[in-house]
């Protein structure tokens, strides 16, 4: 539900920054069914790769072999990213906060830490420089916090125009997609709102999921169900994908014995 949520909200002129993962797989379920013009871009220097199976990682040569064509990082990141060519930036959550701020950084106090986790890489310029970003998280009171307790993307700040003040010229997070609901801005507030929940998911579920007072856009639906096309394109690319990384594995194994 994540993925197809995800990959409906993508438009056939998106430019895409995606990460792997659910990421990855919204965007190419979406290149396979209604925006089959969409360009993905993935942060090892990869532009307009379409790849037959789901990368294992950014350096995955699935992408290289299918790109357009490939180019240095710091050409990525300085003329692709913050020269303001990508419209739709992806990124996860360690802790997500009301307004879309991210902690990937450090779980309690920064100095002496429970918990040190893999840090910013890219995803700061991604919120900041990117035209709108698109979260992907599951939820849990862990990660969906009143207060992150490290600022490493930030999203709207403390909300209303916080993030224009700071002269931060683009849109911050517009869509927020866990899996029970869809969240959007409230215009004003900058707060995430509840815009529609998935089939079979309650309020109950989604208030005992996250660690803010939820509040509820003025018109809640129920998200649609995955198409017979939507489905059976993301049943098709696993599918593939699995049994390529099978045989990868497989063969990595006959030369380690």
């Amino acid at each position: 539900m994540m993925t197809i949520a995800a990959a409906r909200a993508l438009s056939n002129d998106d430019v895409c920054f995606v990460g792997i993962g659910a990421p990855s797989a919204a965007c190419n379920v979406a290149r396979l069914t209604h925006a089959p013009d969409i360009t993905l871009i993935y942060e090892s220097g990869t532009i307009g790769t379409a790849p037959t199976v789901l990368p294992l990682s950014i350096g995955d040569g699935e992408l290289c072999e299918t790109a357009l064509t490939t180019v240095a990082v710091p050409e990525m990141f300085r003329y692709w990213l913050q020269g303001g060519r990508i419209t739709i930036g992806f990124l996860g959550a360690a802790q997500l906060d009301p307004f879309g701020n991210i902690n990937t950084t450090v779980i309690g106090d920064y100095a002496h830490p429970k918990t040190r986790l893999p840090g910013g890489g890219g995803a700061p310029e991604i919120a900041s420089s990117s035209g709108e970003v698109f979260i992907t998280m599951a939820q849990s009171k862990r990660g969906m916090v009143k207060d992150i307790d490290f600022y490493t993307s930030f999203g709207h700040g403390r909300g209303g125009i916080h993030r224009q003040e700071l002269g931060i010229t683009t849109k911050g997070p517009t869509l927020l997609i866990t899996d029970l609901a869809v969240w959007r801005p409230n215009p004003e507030t900058k707060e995430f709102e509840v815009n529609s929940i998935h089939p079979g998911a309650t309020r109950e579920e989604i208030a005992r999921t996250c660690d803010w007072d939820v509040k509820y856009a003025a018109s809640v639906d129920e998200t649609p169900p995955p198409t017979a096309e939507e489905l059976g394109t993301l049943r098709e690319l696993k599918a593939r994908t699995d049994a390529a990384h099978a045989g990868t594995a497989s063969k990595r194994g006959s030369k380690d014995g």
